[in-house]
């Protein structure tokens, strides 16, 4: 088995959403079991889940959840009262487009639907799961294409099995590469949840790839010191003209790469491009909890600014990378080629 495949975040089991608590990562590997929208609403909100595809999979198991609950309730208007549900699910975190459109896809399904709507809910959500795979390996290989394999990558956050339906957009293009021989991979701690400290590593370590763990602050020294060649990592949304959200410190590595001649991927599916979005400054940034920066010594006289994400924009973006194709130095021109 390949070892990704043990890594699931996610998984429909018996009739309930199956999620790996990532809050509880690498100490323990704890599981919940889901059977309504409004607790898989909050398992989105509290980070259980995270990663923006992951989010978008687990509302589209949420959204047959629900729909079942209301058919349950009252055969006639389950349509007008799972409407609620769609919108807690829509409002749990704003920044991941993933999210919106598969509420969106799952809506369009529920307007076809008569009758029971349980089997063909939940026979498009598993097809939104597993689509999402497929695409995580077809991303990999486009994005090792343009690597050789004495040259050195770094990854930011996480963007692998954790955040997606299975083997990663980022990780999913580092796995590729060491399969072809790369050996020097870096992970940022992304603070202030650590992701990369606590779930990259954790997922490296799981298949067997060496890896070096770096604190924020230590990239630009890592790349002058010429130690980095690419800088990879995933997204939350891509606007039209190729800018990029992404987990806020995304930004500043961009501006260190640009100085120090590094190169930037972006790997992200296709759910993750907002057409409806021209550019980086409309996209909503998820401000989160200040409590997630500051002890409660101050009591309230010391205040925290503690953005889940920023924006880097295209011109700093050497390649986006999808399942439908890659975008070289993209523009609003260049990504109308993934239309």
């Amino acid at each position: 088995m390949d070892s990704t495949e043990q890594i699931k975040a996610l998984e429909w089991v018996e009739g309930k959403l199956k999620l790996l608590d990532q809050r509880k990562l690498p100490e323990r590997e704890e599981y919940g079991f889901f059977d309504s929208a409004e607790e898989v609403a909050d398992a989105i909100r509290t980070m259980q889940v995270r990663g923006a595809p992951a989010i978008g999979i687990a509302a589209a198991y949420a959204v047959v959840l629900a729909a079942r609950q209301q058919y349950e309730c009252s055969s006639e208007n389950w349509k007008e009262a799972i409407e609620a549900d769609l919108k807690l699910l829509s409002e749990s975190r704003p920044t991941a487009v993933n999210l919106f459109w598969a509420l969106e896809v799952m809506g369009e399904e529920i307007a076809q639907i008569d009758g029971n709507p349980y089997r063909q809910l939940l026979d498009k959500a598993l097809e939104i799961h597993n689509d999402d795979i497929q695409a995580n390996k077809a991303m990999g290989e486009f994005g090792a294409a343009y690597l050789q394999s004495e040259e050195g990558l770094m990854t930011h956050c996480n963007a692998g099995a954790l955040a997606t339906g299975g083997y990663g957009t980022a990780l999913g293009v580092v796995r590729s590469a060491v399969k072809k021989g790369i050996k020097t991979v870096y992970a940022s701690e992304t603070r202030p949840w650590m992701q990369g400290a606590r779930l990259t590593v954790w997922e490296l370590y799981k298949d067997d790839i060496s890896a070096t763990l770096i604190t924020d602050s230590a990239a630009s020294w890592l790349m002058k010191q010429g130690k980095i060649h690419w800088v990879i990592v995933g997204a939350d949304r891509i606007a039209a003209n190729g800018d990029v959200a992404n987990k806020i410190g995304t930004y500043s590595l961009a501006v260190l790469a640009k100085y120090h001649g590094v190169k930037v991927m972006v790997v992200a599916p296709m759910s993750t491009v907002d057409w409806d979005c021209p550019n980086g400054e409309m996209i909503p940034i998820e401000e989160r909890d200040q409590s997630e920066l500051l002890n409660p010594i101050y009591d309230g006289k010391v205040s925290a600014w503690n953005p889940s994400f920023d924006v880097t924009p295209a011109e700093l973006i050497d390649l986006i990378v999808t399942e439908r194709g890659v975008v070289e130095r993209p523009d609003n021109k260049a990504m109308q080629t993934l239309r």
